[in-house]
């Protein structure tokens, strides 16, 4: 406690922006499974400094809020540190917001707020959303003419570094130029998508890609924001993957990488990055049920791809995969290790890995002869039961 004193101490003397900056620094970097002893106090006395109601995660105020209301169905709650298609990290929002209302147009963003502040009191929504579009226009203008040669983003970019040491940030940054500049098209996508989709069969398939065609056509960039609205709706997020392989006219990684969506297959790897990370810190945190729930899904994730993609191990996207699934078994190898053979540990189970099963092999039997195959094999798996 004394020496949590004197870092509190030495906190003091920093401006309130940046203690601001430390406490989403730390919990960021708390997403990212760091640990940091005596971290948890700081941020506690940073929160009783900052917010009100001592949340633990970022929260920002009305005008960010509603700056930031478009990027809502795309925003993830972890902290990626790797490229993640179609996604923008919640935690990157507040070091954006800083520069955008202290750098990019602080005068601008100063006559925001307190518009926002007026509208918010009088409690006028349609207003408040007006006053957030108009200002998001301008941003979007400006970013537009502050991004536009390598001098000016190599600015950004230490500017940002100013608010956060995360290096996607900046990358973020382009991210939600991208969504602002479509928001209107994304919001009709979203709005068109039903609330959950159980089947993700050939007819939903086709009314999904007639949608996506509708993006496309004005905002081909925004087309991964739209494909991740998509994954999050569907019971199983790898079939996502379906809008790539369904139509290539082979089961070929050469073929489906030349399909439209091909974009899927490395969103479903990037999503396999999180839950990388996510493993990791559910063992950092002994919680192994957790864990368990991860590994199940990131095996059923590689078998998915295993399965759909032919000489997948010859692509980037089988280098990919093989690289993730080494680390993901070098963190399971080193948890189990930790007990003795005699005990066991959940992670160690084989049942985990359903690929081995009879009714996994003949699943695996009737995707490669998928044609030829498709009614016998159903048959037979029916019986399997």
């Amino acid at each position: 406690m004394m020496q949590i004193d004197r870092i509190w101490e030495f906190l003091q003397r920093l401006t309130p922006l940046t203690r601001n900056c430390l406490l989403t620094e730390l919990e960021r970097l708390e997403l990212c499974g760091v640990e940091m002893p005596g971290s948890a106090d700081i941020q506690a006395k940073l929160r009783a400094e900052f917010r009100k109601d001592g949340t633990s995660q970022s929260r920002a105020g009305d005008p960010a809020r509603y700056f930031f209301a478009a990027l809502e169905p795309v925003l993830v709650d972890n902290a990626p540190e790797h490229e993640n298609s179609g996604r923008i990290p919640r935690g990157s929002l507040s070091p954006i917001w800083e520069w955008i209302s202290r750098d990019l147009l602080p005068t601008m963003a100063r006559d925001y707020v307190e518009e926002i502040n007026k509208l918010t009191t009088a409690d006028k929504q349609k207003d408040l959303r007006k006053a957030a579009a108009t200002f998001q226009t301008k941003v979007v203008k400006y970013l537009e003419n502050a991004l536009s040669s390598p001098e000016s983003v190599g600015q950004t970019r230490a500017k940002l570094a100013t608010y956060t040491a995360s290096h996607s940030t900046y990358h973020d940054l382009t991210k939600m130029m991208c969504v602002l500049r479509a928001r209107e098209a994304l919001a009709k996508f979203n709005d068109a998508l039903p609330a959950k989709i159980d089947k993700f069969d050939d007819a939903m398939i086709g009314k999904v890609t007639a949608l996506l065609k509708t993006v496309e056509k004005d905002h081909a960039d925004a087309v991964p924001f739209a494909l991740a609205m998509v994954a999050k709706r569907i019971k199983t997020s790898w079939q996502l993957i379906y809008l790539a392989t369904k139509s290539a006219p082979s089961k070929k990684a050469t073929d489906i990488a030349a399909m439209p969506y091909a974009i899927t297959v490395s969103m479903m790897l990037d999503q396999m990055e999180d839950a990388r990370s996510a493993l990791r810190v559910a063992l950092q945190k002994n919680r192994p049920m957790v864990a368990r729930d991860i590994l199940v899904a990131a095996y059923d994730t590689e078998h998915a791809l295993q399965v759909r993609i032919s000489e997948l191990d010859a692509c980037a996207w089988g280098t990919r995969l093989r690289s993730l699934m080494d680390a993901i078994a070098t963190l399971v190898d080193d948890e189990v290790s930790r007990f003795p053979d005699e005990v066991g540990h959940v992670l160690g189970s084989r049942s985990l890995r359903g690929g081995h099963s009879l009714a996994r092999r003949l699943s695996s039997m009737a995707w490669k002869g998928r044609d030829a195959l498709n009614s016998s094999v159903a048959s037979c798996m029916k019986l399997l039961g």
